[in-house]
């Protein structure tokens, strides 16, 4: 997930099914997908259009822990006498997935080392003195669309670069050269001189130590390992 690998993505959703995923999408806010059947497993990697306000809907989930939050243009309105003619009424959210499910999937997001095979210790996908932002891109094959978004607990910026009328970009465009370093701007000057604020872990997550050979515990014999988030219902025993 870190390294936007496509073949496990492809696995995933094949495991998983399309009907799931889509229902799973609409539930965080991507509107666009309405018939299972119109889509096939290259709907993981893109294979069907999103509006950029329903991706900021959808990853606003993530950064709510499970929970998504309608999005909101105008929080008030005040007449020239400073009278308030309207102001928005903020309705709690639905929960979508779990606080767990959301957790990991920050911490994936926002693990450097875990992208690095891909992208690069210290890319454009990194902000500086703040370890927690979790983020993730998008490249069409054809280099037509280029995506950047990224969150924290309390911010998420999604960039969107391209060509109006839909043609190839010139050059070579990629998750850290095209809309990367627009996000990097953004997310570094609203996060300029604030603290860092971790993602809170739920009691449903646990830290383990497994192989890194077999992803199990590790044997009596011993093997080179490393620590791992699980949800406690699905620990290797």
């Amino acid at each position: 997930l870190g390294n936007s690998l496509n073949i496990p993505a492809v696995k995933m959703l094949s495991l998983n099914t399309v009907e799931t995923f889509v229902a799973s999408a609409s539930a965080m806010g991507i509107s666009t997908f309405k018939n299972a059947s119109d889509y096939g497993l290259s709907l993981t990697l893109g294979g069907g259009e999103v509006y950029m306000t329903d991706m900021v809907t959808a990853f606003g989930a993530l950064a709510n822990m499970g929970i998504k939050q309608d999005l909101v243009s105008i929080l008030k309105v005040n007449d020239k006498k400073g009278q308030t003619l309207e102001e928005y009424n903020y309705i709690p959210g639905e929960r979508v997935i779990s606080a767990d499910t959301a957790y990991i999937i920050a911490n994936i997001l926002s693990d450097d080392g875990a992208r690095s095979m891909v992208f690069g210790s210290g890319s454009m996908l990194k902000i500086k003195k703040h370890p927690e932002v979790a983020v993730k891109t998008g490249t069409t094959n054809d280099m037509r669309d280029n995506w950047t978004i990224g969150f924290t607990p309390e911010n998420v910026v999604a960039v969107w670069v391209g060509n109006n009328d839909n043609t190839r970009m010139g050059g070579l465009v990629s998750g850290t050269t095209g809309a990367a370093p627009i996000w990097n701007r953004i997310m570094t000057k609203i996060l300029e001189n604030k603290a860092v604020k971790e993602f809170p872990k739920p009691e449903g997550v646990i830290t383990m130590k497994i192989c890194n050979l077999t992803g199990l515990l590790p044997p009596e014999g011993g093997c080179e390992s490393h620590n791992e988030l699980f949800k406690k219902e699905f620990a290797p025993t």
